[in-house]
């Protein structure tokens, strides 16, 4: 397998646009990402589209990637279309860097897009509660139910964890503060001024122990990732980024293991590289207990010991490990489709050093976790995406 380097990254501003639609989304991302590849659409082999939910939000079907991308150069490619919960981007990009390693394209583009906001927002969190198998009953401690069936099924998660581990409500309220804190200094991030312990908690009460701030927020966007051969980058004027490592699992049923830890684990082994030599990451952090739990899930600290690395600070931009920089989906944001894309390109920035305020200094080495849907009482599948300098 050839290596494969990330050449050019790109992504537009994430918020609720209702005056946008998928295809003025996928063409601003799509522009800067070959922009700054210093690419044109004809130096495109092959495009993976990410998205999740256009087929209920927009009623778009089938076609997404070629009518989303039919007025930016690259009509008349190849185009594969990926639909895979929250984690659709960072499957495109999986795959995209298979295409790309195994000699099969010299280049390859990564696009992610996702329009939920929508004048009903029954129709938006009607996108969310079809990422479940519609057969499988639905737990029995899910509590009163909020109108979130996801945020039900993470509050019903979190109790248990708060159980084990001694974790607090503020232990999530910090990490809603290191979050818009991190926004706060991210241009394109859905939200981006700072909060308080007390303001988090005070929030509205979404499904407990989940306050408002506590839950990412429907939101519309689009990423979009440039890659090539080794050999392809030496002609380009860029700094590379190396993909060390693209693992993807599912979930089993009974649960025996949980995906992000098979992932994980997967990654590590490809890469040679192990938790403790990780700088930055960005975590699917859909409500902000994930983020701790994926700090034991990811092997950054042991099991039990995700409230006391929060609190000692080794996590914030400047910590020994930077996690979710960018804001995570909290701050930044989660339009679904193209959230997995758009940790790569922060991650990207990171490695560069380009990240402005939010750098995590000299930064080396790099991880992605990115999840989705629901099934056996775990997500229904989780990547872990490694990359270096």
């Amino acid at each position: 397998m050839r290596k494969v380097v990330i050449a050019g990254v790109g992504m537009t501003a994430f918020g609720k646009f209702l005056d946008r639609n998928l295809k003025s989304l996928s063409e601003e991302a799509v522009k800067i990402a070959l922009d700054d590849a210093g690419v044109q659409a004809k130096d495109v082999d092959t495009v993976y589209f990410g998205n999740a939910a256009a087929g209920v939000v927009t009623g778009q079907e089938m076609i997404r990637a070629q009518s989303s991308l039919r007025n930016t150069g690259l009509a008349g490619k190849p185009m594969f279309n990926i639909e895979n919960a929250c984690a659709s981007s960072s499957t495109a990009f999986h795959l995209a860097h298979l295409a790309v390693a195994s000699g099969q394209c010299e280049t390859a583009l990564v696009v992610g897009t996702e329009k939920l906001s929508h004048e009903d927002k029954a129709v938006s969190f009607g996108a969310f509660g079809k990422a479940v198998d519609l057969e499988e009953p639905l737990p029995k401690d899910l509590g009163k139910g909020s109108g979130s069936l996801f945020m039900d099924i993470y509050a019903a998660k979190t109790r248990k964890w708060m159980e084990k581990t001694g974790a607090t409500a503020e232990d999530f309220a910090a990490v809603c503060v290191k979050s818009r804190k991190a926004g706060s200094l991210n241009p394109f991030a859905q939200f981006r001024k700072e909060t308080s312990i007390e303001e988090v908690l005070n929030s509205r009460m979404v499904s407990d122990p989940l306050t408002l701030f506590m839950c990412s927020s429907i939101g519309d966007g689009a990423s979009a990732i440039f890659i090539c051969s080794e050999d392809y980058a030496k002609k380009l004027d860029v700094k590379p980024v190396y993909v060390r490592a693209s693992s993807i699992v599912t979930a089993t049923d009974p649960m025996t293991e949980l995906v992000a830890v098979r992932a994980a684990r997967k990654a590590y082994e490809e890469s040679a590289i192990g938790p403790e030599e990780i700088h930055v990451a960005e975590l699917h952090d859909a409500s902000a207990p994930a983020e701790l739990m994926h700090y034991e899930n990811l092997g950054f600290c042991k099991d039990g010991d995700a409230p006391a690395l929060i609190r000692s600070g080794a996590t914030d931009i400047g910590g020994r490990i930077s996690v979710n920089p960018s804001g995570g989906l909290l701050s930044r944001g989660h339009p679904v489709g193209a959230t997995g894309a758009a940790q790569i390109v922060e991650l990207t920035y990171q490695l560069r050093g380009t990240a402005g305020k939010r750098q995590r200094p000299d930064a080396k080495v790099a991880l992605a976790e990115n999840n989705g849907g629901q099934m056996a009482g775990d997500s229904a599948v989780a990547l872990v995406t490694i990359l270096s300098v």
